[in-house]
This record gives structure tokens, C-alpha cells and sequence, in this order.
């Protein structure tokens, strides 16, 4: 299968990209192809609601930024993958834009399944975002194979952890333990499909 993963994290080695390696790595075990598009990394800017791609030009977007690789590479897609950390209850700015865009292609041909992975400091901030997520691959005609979250503890990237440790959110002492377990139940996903 060839899975489009969208990183919506600003930190190419951060806990997000943790998440998002075990998945690819267990994928690629399967024989799965997979392309990680990093949108914090684009260009790319909310959806308009001009309706264009709609009204004038189905399937076009009338704005021409780096979502044009996004959109080809959707053409292809069996299997998308969402990823952000979350920042105020939210995932990243980019990736909301990325996913708003995505509207002017309708449903993608290929696209049959759709995941997200999260990762954050505390838990009990995901509900809103997995709604939004249920509602989105509901209105897409794509199967929703699930929303895994990496939490606190879970959470490896030492450098990442520094300002959960300051804030009392986790210990200074690196539980590998729950951290291998979470990064191999993201590796098994990715097997999986």
C-alpha cells in the first residue's frame, strides 16, 4: 500500500517523529511504501471557502503553493496518516491547513483508510480533535483505523522532555520500559495494515 504520512510538527526529531518512524518502520516491514511530507516545512496556507474548486474548476484549488505536492501525492494515497503534536487542544497550525485543503480534491481516488497519532504533554486534551477526526474521515468516504496518542511518560526525545520535566509533567528519570511499549504498539499498526 502506499501511505501519505502529513507531519504537522515543527520538530523533525521530536516525539511526533518518534511516533511517526516506529509506524513507517513496522509499515515498511510489510513491504508497505511510505512518503512523510513534513508541512511545517511548506508553504502552505488555509482553505479560502471561495468554492472555486467546487464551482469553476472541480478538484483545483485556485491557490498555488506547496499543497500542489500534498494534492499529488494524495493521488496515490491508499492510507493517510496524521500526525501533530498538540498545542492548546489542538493539533499544529500547518497541519490544519493541509487538512482544510484538502476539500478541493473531494475524496481522494485511492484513499481508503485514514489514522492519527498524537502526542502531548498531559492527557485528557484529545477528545475534541478525535471528534473532528471521526467527522473528517466520515464526510472523506475513508475508514477511520484509529487515533493513538503518546503522553508524558510515553514521550521519548530527551530534549523534548526538558520543559515536561520543569513543569512536573513527568520525571527526570526516563521510564524506557513505557517508552519502548508505546513506540512498538505504533510499530505493530504500521504492520498491521
Amino acid at each position: 500500500m502506499n501511505i501519505l504520512i502529513l507531519n504537522g510538527s515543527p520538530h523533525v526529531n521530536g516525539n511526533t517523529m518518534a511516533m511517526v518512524n516506529a509506524f513507517a518502520d513496522g509499515a515498511r516491514e510489510k513491504g508497505h511504501t511510505i512518503e512523510i511530507v513534513h508541512v511545517y516545512r511548506k508553504n502552505i496556507a488555509g482553505c479560502l471557502g471561495c468554492e472555486y474548486c467546487h464551482n469553476k474548476n472541480y478538484g483545483v484549488c485556485v491557490q498555488k503553493d506547496d499543497m500542489q505536492e500534498i494534492y499529488k501525492a494524495l493521488e496515490q494515497a491508499e492510507v493517510m496518516i496524521l500526525a501533530s503534536p498538540m498545542f492548546f487542544n489542538n493539533i499544529s497550525g500547518p497541519l490544519q491547513s493541509a487538512i482544510s485543503r484538502i476539500y478541493a480534491m473531494g475524496k481522494p481516488e485511492k484513499l481508503k483508510k485514514c489514522a492519527m497519532f498524537l502526542s502531548s504533554r498531559i492527557d485528557g486534551i484529545y477528545e475534541g480533535i478525535m471528534e473532528i477526526h471521526k467527522i473528517t474521515t466520515k464526510i472523506m468516504g475513508v475508514e477511520d483505523i484509529g487515533v493513538i496518542t503518546s503522553v508524558g511518560e510515553q514521550n521519548s526525545i530527551l530534549e523534548r522532555r526538558k520543559e515536561m520535566i520543569e513543569h512536573g509533567f513527568v520525571s527526570e528519570k526516563l521510564n524506557v520500559g513505557v517508552i519502548k511499549e508505546k513506540l512498538d504498539e505504533i510499530r505493530e499498526f504500521g504492520r498491521r495494515l
